[in-house]
Order: structure tokens, then C-alpha cells, then sequence
């Protein structure tokens, strides 16, 4: 009997305890002193794009009239953003008391955060030549009062109201009469680091935050106002994310996602986050102007905003405060020198960043761009780097008479814009840019090269679990198979095909393509397993995912707890499934692992009767990857890379340092047995070392 009042936790309220997750992080002492503080930029930013994504589109649905109970896990649009608003004002809360015990502590390791108040006269000197040379240059400042229209607030921006009451002396009343008080906003300019490393002294260090810069040197940045008091308190506003696209058929789809990128800019805001400590009239003159409802999510937080600027918290040179820098190892077998393509030839072979050198990915490229029998490269982008050594390998192949097909992804959340540079790149450069599928994204990380051998056309390629990012693959977790597999790679420009004839649906024997055959394939898989159980064999499954939101997929695992078929999870962030409820899924066990790196690899394992059957592929159990997107998943047939993947998940389902348990009561608590102690990341690493024996690399990339 379910003892359970629903059969699935609602996603939003997931997503922020995986956040709260992260949280934990911040207050964990065995985590490094400044690694805790960019987890604190991690949480933050986490926050913003929650707002600007779920929660809008949860604002959305109310706005609509609609009750969104369909759609919200049974929950009333209305109701859940109450919730959520409730929820994270508590996070808030908390994040403020743990940044205060972190700041404790890092007075113990000499490092001062001080404020405008606290500052020697010396260091005052500095902090106001710094002002007139770096900061004052970049301010944008506004006077509020006297405006017909509030100016339009960047959601990616945090901002100093400004609270002025004016000397009431002849002159002022002449001029201000009954205007004692002159509000205005100054802009944290962006181009500036948030953290200010003043001058050491001794062994200490001191840091101010840019805010208090400011703050200090408000005589230099109002001097036309006699004012005998000023203040100042941070707001900031999250704006809806949401990409609208207009169906102008006289605009590229280029244009039409720029334009839709332009509008983020002036879209509705979905959260007003001030200073707790701010004036009321200042508030209330601001929300007044500013049209906020206190129906909407109004926040209060502590006297710093956009935390996410923690990330880039300065090292100070202290690498004692800070995760210790690991060497990536090359994959066993597989040398970077000599010839890749001639040893993925002979076999497959698994790449697992960051615990393997991203660049197998890089010199694949590198080599297909230059070797002369190479005649096509085809491949799909959904987030490149900043400064992307992989478009430049693109951009030489093309050089070197390669047909380079590039599909990219333009709709990218949050890449829009660097997506649209590299296409405009590299279109210049000749190679040929497919802009996605209509009505889905392509999400897919595949790459496929032809070369002729003897005649003939052989395929090379790889399959990944993440995107072909070098920056990311330093902190993500991910795998990345290279293959010769003429049955995969020949099913994979197939993919590659349905990209330019999108309205031909092609069959697969061996891939799992969404949105076409990948749920109606794990759920045949799933269904294999039930019926191994009730006939009496051995059946379990395992699964290796960021996120679990769809339900039928849920309902399909809920069936096969039912039949007896044992089954594990690991998911790092939002599980709508609930396990261990007797009678609905008694025989389900999941967990969350987040530590140093960001745990991105989905993979799926099925017992099969003692034959396990293997799958890496792009998709989470999502509807949005299920069924709104190009997804390819991809069997693992050679038995090394097999028993790799499966040791893999083995490592990660025993870590009893790092793995929250999910549970009806959401509580995130921490896995703890009896076994000798297993963080599974540093595990990890050891395992991939050691299956290396004498052939360790002694530097760093």
C-alpha cells in the first residue's frame, strides 16, 4: 500500500534543494576556506537563472489565468509561487549567516574583507586613487526624482539605491524646495573585478568589495549636492529569460534569435531583491516607481547582491585555501602523439573528463584537419569556450580543403549571443552551418569525420555526454567515446542527414535518438527488466543523470520497483521521483553528489540477465529531452569501455562522503554507513591513475 500522498515531488521545489545542496557545500569545513566561497557564487547564480527561467515561466502560467496544475506536479501556479518565494528568502537568509561564518574564518587565515568604515588612512589613499582611476571612468549614475520614466534596470546588474537628505540652508531651499531628499541608482560596472586586493601588510591580506569602493569615495561622486546625510542600499532585479520568436519570414533565423536576445533586456522582472536594511520611504519610492507589486517575489537580502561573483573570489596566492590542482591523465593506450585516428582504428576508447585530458577531443580535430585523406568533418555545437580551440580547428580544416559541416545551436540559454559570433565566424571561414531543427533543439554531442582508405570511405568519430568545451571540461564531469564503429558512424550521418532533411524520420538499430525512439527505447529496456524479475532472474538498473522530471518515465521505474527489478539512481539535480515508499517504490534507492566537479554524464545500464547492456547518451529523463529535442544516445560495445563505464558508476553509487540521499522528506541528508570512507571524485581519479601503472604524467596541462 502506498503509504505516499503524491507519486512525484514538483520540479521547482527539486531544483531548489538541489541548490540548497549546494549550500551544504558552503558550510562544509572539510571543503577549502575560498573553494566554499565560490560556492557561494555557484548557489547564487544558480538562483538568477532559476528566476529567470522556472520561476518566470511559472509567472507565466498564473499571469494566463491558468491553474498549471497539469504541468506543475499537481501544484496551483499561484500556490507555488508563494512557495518558492517562501523557500527562497529562507536560502537567502542562509546564505547571508554562512558568508558571515566564512569571513570569521578567513580573518584566522589573515585575509580581512573590510568595508568603507574600517579602512586605515592609508589604505583610504589607495582606495580613492583607485576610484578616480579605474572606477569613476566606468559609472553610470542617475538621478531619480526628477525622471518622467524610471530607467529600465539591467537584470544582469546589481545597483546602489542612493538615499540623499539635503542641508536646509537658503541656497538648497531656492533650489530644492520641498525636495529634501534625492534619490538615485549607480551601477556596479561590470568591466571592474568585484574584489579590490589592497595593499598586504605583513602576512595579512585585505580585500574590499567594489560596492564599498564606492561607498568610500560618494563625496567624489555627488559633490554638486550639499546633502548632511546619504545612504546607500543594494537592489538588483531578475528578469524572464524567456526566448520569444517572432515569425517575421523576412528575418534569418539569425536575426530572429538576436532580436529575441535584444527583448531579455526589456522583459518583465520576476524578482526584486533589496538590502534588508534599507529605509523604508527608499524602498517604497523605489518599488512605486518601479511598478512592483508585493504580490510579486520581493526578497530581502543582506547588503552585497550578485554573489556570483564569489566564483572568481582572488587566490591571494593561497593554494592551501583552495582545491589542490590535479593533473589530467591521458586514456590508458592512447597516446597524444602519433596517430589517433590509426588507434581508434583498432578499438574504442573512453575519454572521462576531468579525470582524462580534454585533448583527445582537440587533436582528433586537429589531425582530421590536416591529414590530406580527411575529406568531411561534421559536427554539433551547443557551448563553446570563450576563445574555442575546437572552432579554430574547424576554421583550419576549412583552410585545408575539408567540407566542414558545422549544426550549432543558436537557442543555447544564455549562449545566444556567442553561439551567434561563432556562427558569423566561421560561416566567413566557408564552413557550412546548419541553424537547428524546427520546433526542437539540438542537443546532441556528436562529431563524425570521412576519410578515404584504400579507395574507400572509412568514418571516424566521437560521442559525448557534454559539450565540446574546454573551459567546462576542466569542472565537468563527462564522457566522450571515440569510435571506428562503421554500423554507429554510419547510423550517425543519418543524424547528421535528419539535420538537412528534417522532415525524414530515419530508423536506428543501434543509436537513441530523440525525439523520435528515445523514451519508447528505455522504456522497452525497462520493460525487459520487469519481465526478467517476475520470471525470476536477476534484473536491475542503473542510471547516471543531471535530472529526472518526466513522469512517465518515473511511472515506468515505479512499475518496475513493483515487479522486484532493483534499481539505482544518481542524480545530481532535480528528481521528481520519490524512492523508498513501500508498495510504489520500496526497491529504488537514489542519491545526489555534488563536490568539486559538476557531476554531467548520463549513463544507463540495464542487467539484461546478466549481460549488462550500456548507453552513454545527451539526454536526462526530461521531457524536453525525450521529446523536444535532438538527443543521440549511443550503445557500448567494446567490453573495456563496457567494464570501465560500469566501474565508473560503481565508484560514484559507493560514495559515502558526498552522496545526499533523496527521500520523501527532501531533507538532503547525508549518506552515512558503516564502509570505510569513499569520496567517489577523488576515488575517481585514483582509479584512472592506477589503471595507468608506471605510465603517470608528472605535469599539469
Amino acid at each position: 500500500m502506498i503509504k505516499t500522498k503524491t507519486k512525484y515531488i514538483n520540479r521547482e521545489i527539486s531544483w531548489l534543494r538541489f541548490n540548497e545542496r549546494v549550500l551544504q557545500e558552503c558550510e562544509d569545513e572539510n571543503v577549502p576556506l575560498i573553494e566554499r566561497l565560490r560556492f557561494l557564487g555557484i548557489f547564487s547564480n544558480n538562483l538568477d537563472e532559476f528566476f529567470k527561467v522556472r520561476y518566470a515561466t511559472v509567472k507565466r502560467i498564473f499571469e494566463a489565468g491558468k491553474s498549471g496544475k497539469s504541468v506543475l506536479g499537481g501544484e496551483k501556479a499561484k500556490d507555488l509561487l508563494e512557495e518558492i518565494t517562501k523557500f527562497v528568502i529562507e536560502q537567502q537568509r542562509k546564505s547571508v549567516e554562512i558568508l558571515k561564518k566564512i569571513e570569521n574564518e578567513l580573518e584566522e587565515q589573515d585575509i580581512f574583507l573590510l568595508n568603507e568604515n574600517e579602512l586605515t588612512e592609508k589604505q583610504g589613499e589607495f582606495v580613492r586613487k583607485y576610484f578616480i582611476q579605474k572606477v569613476s571612468p566606468q559609472l553610470m549614475t542617475i538621478i531619480l526624482n526628477d525622471l518622467a520614466e524610471f530607467p529600465m534596470l539591467k537584470d544582469t546588474a546589481a545597483y546602489l539605491a542612493i538615499k540623499m537628505v539635503l542641508k536646509s540652508d537658503d541656497r538648497t531651499k531656492r533650489t530644492y524646495e520641498k525636495k529634501e531628499k534625492r534619490y538615485a541608482l549607480i551601477e556596479i560596472p561590470k568591466g571592474i573585478d568585484r574584489f579590490v586586493v589592497l595593499p598586504k601588510e605583513g602576512n595579512k591580506n585585505y580585500i574590499i568589495i567594489l560596492d564599498d569602493v564606492i561607498r568610500y569615495c560618494m563625496d567624489s561622486v555627488f559633490p554638486m549636492f550639499d546633502y548632511k546625510s546619504i545612504s546607500s542600499h543594494m537592489i538588483k532585479i531578475t528578469r524572464d529569460a524567456e526566448l520569444d520568436i517572432d515569425n517575421d519570414l523576412s528575418k534569418s533565423f539569425i536575426e530572429k534569435i538576436y532580436s529575441s536576445v535584444e527583448h531579455r533586456k526589456i522583459s518583465d522582472p520576476v524578482r526584486f531583491v533589496y538590502d534588508k536594511n534599507i529605509e523604508t520611504d527608499t524602498l517604497d519610492f523605489l518599488k512605486d516607481k518601479m511598478g512592483i507589486e508585493d504580490a510579486d517575489s520581493v526578497i530581502p537580502g543582506g547588503r552585497y547582491h550578485n554573489k556570483r561573483d564569489y566564483m572568481g573570489f582572488p587566490s591571494l596566492g593561497r593554494e592551501d585555501l583552495m582545491y589542490e590542482k590535479i593533473a589530467p591523465l591521458p586514456v590508458k593506450g592512447l597516446p597524444l602523439e602519433g596517430s589517433l585516428l590509426e588507434k581508434i582504428a583498432e578499438k574504442d576508447y573512453l575519454q572521462y573528463t576531468p579525470y582524462h585530458t580534454f585533448s583527445y577531443v582537440l587533436k582528433f580535430l586537429r589531425e582530421a584537419a590536416l591529414d590530406p585523406k580527411v575529406k568531411t568533418i561534421k559536427i554539433t555545437v551547443y557551448r563553446l569556450a570563450n576563445d574555442s580551440q575546437v572552432a579554430a580547428c574547424l576554421s583550419n580544416a576549412v583552410k585545408n580543403g575539408k567540407q566542414v559541416t558545422l549544426q550549432i545551436e543558436l537557442r543555447a540559454r544564455f549562449d545566444e549571443q556567442a553561439n551567434i559570433r561563432y556562427a558569423e565566424e566561421l560561416q566567413a571561414e566557408g564552413v557550412k552551418l546548419i541553424f537547428g531543427v524546427p520546433g526542437l533543439k539540438v542537443h546532441s554531442k556528436i562529431c563524425m569525420i570521412e576519410r578515404e582508405e584504400n579507395g574507400l570511405i572509412k568514418r571516424y568519430g566521437f560521442i559525448s555526454t557534454g559539450n565540446f568545451n574546454e573551459s567546462t571540461a576542466r569542472i565537468y564531469t563527462d564522457y566522450t567515446l571515440f569510435t571506428a564503429n562503421e554500423p554507429i558512424l554510419k547510423e550517425l550521418n543519418k543524424v547528421f542527414d535528419f539535420f538537412e532533411t528534417t522532415y525524414k524520420i530515419n530508423k536506428y538499430r543501434h543509436l537513441i535518438v530523440s525525439p523520435h525512439y528515445t523514451k519508447s527505447f528505455f522504456k522497452k529496456l525497462i520493460q525487459k527488466e520487469i519481465n526478467n524479475a517476475k520470471e525470476g532472474k536477476e534484473a536491475y538498473i542503473k542510471i547516471k543523470m543531471n535530472s529526472f522530471t518526466s513522469y512517465k518515465m518515473i511511472d515506468m521505474l515505479y512499475k518496475a520497483s513493483n515487479a522486484g527489478v532493483k534499481i539505482q539512481l544518481i542524480v545530481r539535480g532535480i528528481c521528481c521521483l520519490i524512492p523508498g515508499i513501500k508498495g510504489m517504490s520500496e526497491n529504488i534507492e537514489a542519491i545526489s553528489i555534488v563536490d568539486k566537479f559538476l557531476e554531467h554524464p548520463r549513463l544507463f545500464i540495464f542487467c539484461n540477465d546478466g549481460d549488462p547492456r550500456v548507453f552513454i547518451s545527451s539526454a536526462d529523463f526530461m521531457t524536453r529531452n525525450l521529446e523536444n529535442r535532438v538527443e543521440v544516445g549511443c550503445p557500448i560495445y567494446d567490453e573495456d569501455v563496457k567494464n570501465e563505464l560500469i566501474d565508473t558508476f560503481e565508484i560514484s553509487w559507493n560514495d559515502n562522503v558526498k552522496a545526499r540521499v533523496f527521500n520523501e522528506a527532501q531533507d538532503n541528508a547525508y549518506r552515512v554507513n558503516n564502509k570505510p570512507k569513499l569520496r567517489s571524485q577523488f576515488a575517481m581519479y585514483d582509479y584512472y591513475r592506477d589503471k595507468l601503472g608506471s605510465d603517470i604524467p608528472t605535469t599539469t596541462e
